[in-house]
C-alpha cells in the first residue's frame, strides 16, 4: 500500500504568532509519529506573513527534538537559496543528532517573491546549469570522505543523509531520474504537470546505488472531518490563503468562513481550480476513496498530506481521519 506522509507549512494563523505555530508543528508531528505517518517533512518560504518555518533546519531540529522514531526533513530547501557546503554542515548537524531520521527534499525555486529572492542570495544571475551541479556537489558532501579532501562538511561527512529531488515541472523530474534519486512532486499546490512528469521520471530513472528502483512521492491536500460538509468548512481557510497570495495579498492563515466558494469571481475560482485539483476533502469514506484514487492515478510510492486548518485541534482530527482511511485502504488490500 501507498505510504502516508505529512507535509507541514507550519501555519501562522490569524491572530496567532510564529511561536504558537512552531510549537503547534512539534505538537502535531508527534500525533503524526503516534498515528503511523512515514515522515514529517518541513518547507522552505521566506518573507510570508503565514508560513513560520523560514528557518527550516532549525524547525526541523525543533520537531526531531519533540519525537523518538517518525523521519524528519525538509520538503524542502531550495537550494538556489544556499551555498552547498552550508545545507551539509546543517544537515549533517541534524543527522549527527537524530541518526537515520533525517531526509533532505531539494527545490529550485526560491520560495519567494523575486525581490526576497534577490535579498537572500544578493543576486538573480543564477545559472539553469548551476543547480544540477549544486545537488552533486551536496550529494558529495554526505558521502565518506577522501583522502586528502580539502573542503569536508564537518558535521556531515560520512552520514548519507538521504537526498531527494522536488519539482511542479518536469525539469525535476528528468533531473531526479538522472541522478537516480527519488523524487517529489508538489500536486498540492501546482498540479498541471504532474502526469507527464511522472511519466518522465519512470521512463528515464537511472537506477542509483543508493536507489535502485524510482521512488515517488505526490503532495495532496487532504482535510478530513466527521462529515463533508465540515470538511469543506475547513479547507475555506486554505482556499482563501491561495487566493490571497495568487492576488498579492498574502497574511496569516484566515479563520473558515461558510459558503466561500459560493461568491466567488471567475479569476479567483479559476486560481482555486489550477491550484488545489488534487485536492481531497470530505469525511473519512471520501477521504479513502480519494486517497485510493489518487494512489491509482499516479502509482505513487507515497502520498505526502498538507493540510492547512486554522483551528489546531481539527488539524489533529484531520490527520487522525486520515490515518484511519489509509488503515482502511491497507485492510482492504
Amino acid at each position: 500500500m501507498v505510504a502516508l506522509s505529512v507535509l507541514d507549512l507550519a501555519p501562522i494563523v490569524a491572530g496567532g504568532t510564529p511561536a504558537e505555530a512552531l510549537n503547534n508543528s512539534r505538537d502535531l508531528a508527534r500525533h503524526a509519529e503516534r498515528l503511523g505517518y512515514k515522515r514529517y517533512w518541513l518547507a522552505e518560504h521566506h518573507n510570508m506573513p503565514g508560513i513560520a518555518s523560514a528557518a527550516t533546519a532549525v524547525a526541523i531540529a525543533h520537531v526531531a527534538g519533540g519525537t523518538s522514531t517518525i523521519r524528519v526533513g525538509a520538503g524542502g530547501i531550495m537550494l538556489p537559496n544556499h551555498a552547498p557546503l552550508i545545507v551539509a554542515e546543517q544537515f549533517g548537524t541534524l543527522a549527527s543528532l537524530y541518526p537515520g531520521r533525517i531526509d533532505l527534499a531539494l527545490g529550485r525555486a526560491p520560495g519567494t517573491d523575486q525581490v526576497t529572492a534577490q535579498a537572500l542570495r544578493r543576486t538573480l544571475n543564477a545559472n539553469m546549469d548551476d543547480y544540477p551541479r549544486d545537488v552533486m556537489e551536496l550529494m558529495y558532501y554526505f558521502r565518506d570522505p577522501e583522502p586528502n579532501q580539502r573542503v569536508r562538511a564537518i558535521p556531515g561527512a560520512g552520514t548519507k543523509v538521504p537526498v531527494w529531488i522536488l519539482g511542479s515541472s518536469t525539469y525535476g523530474a528528468q533531473l531526479a531520474a538522472a541522478l537516480g534519486l527519488p523524487y517529489g512532486f508538489a500536486s498540492h499546490f501546482a498540479p498541471a504537470e504532474l502526469d507527464q512528469a511522472v511519466a518522465i521520471y519512470r521512463a528515464n530513472y537511472r537506477p542509483s546505488e543508493e536507489n535502485p528502483e524510482p521512488y515517488l512521492m505526490v503532495g495532496a491536500s487532504v482535510i478530513a472531518a466527521p462529515t463533508d460538509e465540515e470538511a469543506r468548512y475547513l479547507f475555506s481557510s486554505q482556499q482563501q490563503a491561495f487566493v490571497n497570495l495568487r492576488t498579492g495579498n498574502p497574511g496569516p492563515l484566515p479563520p473558515p468562513v461558510e459558503g466561500f466558494e459560493d461568491n466567488l469571481d471567475p479569476r479567483a475560482k479559476f486560481i482555486l481550480a489550477q491550484a488545489l485539483s488534487c485536492a481531497i476533502v470530505g469525511s473519512h469514506d471520501t477521504v479513502k476513496r480519494g486517497l485510493k484514487d489518487f494512489a491509482a492515478r499516479t502509482g505513487a510510492d507515497e502520498i505526502i498530506a498538507t493540510a492547512n486548518i486554522f483551528d489546531h485541534g481539527a488539524r489533529i482530527r484531520s490527520y487522525e481521519i486520515a490515518a484511519t482511511a489509509r488503515d482502511a485502504l491497507a485492510e482492504a488490500a
